[in-house]
């Protein structure tokens, strides 16, 4: 083990995380597909998880860190209506965000994170509320968590929460 790193070759504060990303890369490969990330409150770790994984280059397009709201929306292009109604931590900014990284940067799937990793609340909302989604060219899935612990652990269960996400709708599913 290295410094920075965890048994499984995670990022420290994301146990695990690397095979999750791994497996995705994998199966993206397997379909001729690309990745792309859009994140707040993430700020960077979901994109940085899936580089660590030697070969990321063959499937990573890019990503965005659009940790303050007007950004979503100037970079992103993430509805100003939307945002303005309800703020950032919204599951259809997820949403939203998911799908313009991947016209952005020319993915095809895109990953969006958002949420309040605390130690406040924002936009009314208690830490731990976060919104992951995954947009391909199948479909956009999101989902609404409510994750316990630190800012840490949010950030850390936010990555791994939308790494598995990605990985169950890129993966074909398997005829029984």
């Amino acid at each position: 083990m290295t410094a920075g790193t965890d048994p499984a070759g995670g990022p420290v504060g994301a146990p695990g995380a690397g095979e999750p990303a791994a497996a995705l890369l994998t199966a993206l490969r397997e379909r001729g597909w690309s990745v792309a990330t859009a994140e707040s409150l993430t700020g960077g770790q979901v994109a940085a998880t899936l580089v660590d994984v030697p070969g990321a280059s063959r499937s990573v397009r890019g990503g965005v860190v659009a940790y303050a709201t007007d950004v979503k929306g100037s970079v992103l292009g993430v509805d100003a209506d939307l945002l303005a109604a309800h703020g950032a931590v919204h599951p259809d900014v997820a949403r939203q965000m998911a799908e313009r990284v991947r016209g952005l940067l020319g993915a095809d799937v895109g990953l969006g994170t958002t949420g309040v990793a605390g130690p406040d609340p924002q936009d009314g909302f208690a830490p731990g509320t976060v919104h992951v989604a995954v947009a391909t060219p199948e479909g956009t899935v999101v989902r609404t968590l409510s994750l316990p612990g630190d800012r840490a652990a949010v950030r850390a269960a936010t990555c791994a929460a939308v790494l598995a996400e990605a990985l169950s709708a890129v993966r074909p599913a398997v005829a029984s």
